[in-house]
């Protein structure tokens, strides 16, 4: 028998599937929120939180190396409260971290702007910039310990022997301020290609045609940095400054490397002091009650960042609330 032509054709359906309990489980987006962020989070536990949580408790304790210590309250930072070594470490941190960060910041910025600019062999140029940045800073501190030193010093070779401008060659690691500047200059040196690129990379986000609506003005090359540049450029300022401080303020192995603190303990940091303390001294309480006096320092750098992004609006031409 044959079908009737005016019969309609029964519609194709997909056959129903039915999803086993793993790809109902894979489909659920708790599930896949929880699965991606408990590595994270474990390690952020493993490597961060459990250290941070051991150095404060260790701060209230009385532990040496070898030995356990038992809860001791404030006693550690009452002890600080009169050593001068630490506030020594102290005035020199502060002071180490603001003068390094104004050099950068200043140099960083004014090779970002010559950069920017159409140069020959610009490339070539960046590259060079970045080295100081992307050579270990152990080899660096070497190479800085060597041209620092009093007798081999090649500063002092030129000085002296070769251009005849002094009589003696100069104890760069001898005398406490000639150490402490002497560390400034490297840390500048170490950190002007990391704020450079960066606030290159800002400057190239601002659209040229800014630039030549304000030519067209008459604006001056002033008016043009004041005006469009440092409001333009101002969050990554913000971001590249709070790094800086913090990368300045916690620096270990720059200093360590060249003086070890010395001479007489001038050239301490915070950071180094509280190694010398807690590992050679062997006095982890009082090393790191050192360290967790660092913590007030870095969260006033955090909200700096904070606050000043919070004008970020100033990309989009509004008004600040």
């Amino acid at each position: 028998m044959s079908v009737s032509a005016t019969e309609p054709a029964t519609p194709w359906r997909r056959p129903q599937v039915t999803q086993g309990w793993l790809a109902r489980l894979f489909d659920s987006k708790a599930f896949l929120v929880v699965a991606c962020l408990t590595p994270a989070l474990g390690l952020l536990l493993v490597f961060l939180t459990y250290p941070l949580g051991l150095g404060i408790w260790l701060a209230f304790t009385d532990t040496h190396i070898g030995r356990g210590g038992s809860f001791i309250g404030f006693e550690n930072f009452e002890s600080l409260w009169y050593d001068r070594v630490f506030w020594g470490a102290v005035f020199y941190t502060v002071f180490y971290t603001a003068v390094a960060t104004v050099l950068k910041f200043a140099l960083g910025l004014w090779l970002a702007l010559l950069l920017n600019e159409n140069l020959p062999f610009k490339s070539l140029l960046r590259a060079v910039i970045l080295l100081p940045w992307i050579v270990p800073t152990v080899l660096s501190a070497i190479a800085f310990w060597w041209m620092f030193d009093a007798q081999f010093s090649i500063i002092s070779y030129v000085l002296v022997d070769k251009l005849g401008l002094m009589d003696h060659y100069i104890d760069f690691l001898g005398t406490p301020w000639a150490a402490r500047w002497s560390l400034v200059f490297a840390n500048v040196w170490r950190g002007i290609p990391f704020v450079a690129i960066s606030l290159l990379a800002g400057l190239q986000t601002i659209s040229p045609s800014l630039y030549e609506a304000a030519l067209l003005d008459g604006a001056s090359s002033w008016q043009r940095f004041t005006r469009i540049t440092a409001p333009l450029l101002m969050p990554i300022l913000a971001v590249v400054l709070t790094f800086s401080v913090l990368f300045t303020f916690t620096d270990f192995q720059l200093v360590y490397a060249i003086t070890r603190g010395g001479p007489i303990n001038s050239t301490h940091l915070m950071a180094t002091l509280a190694f010398q303390r807690g590992i050679p001294g062997g006095q982890l309480g009082e090393g790191a009650a050192i360290a967790v006096s660092m913590i007030p320092f870095l969260i006033l750098a955090t909200l700096f960042s904070y606050f000043a992004l919070a004008r970020r609006k100033w990309q989009q031409g509004e008004d600040n609330e």
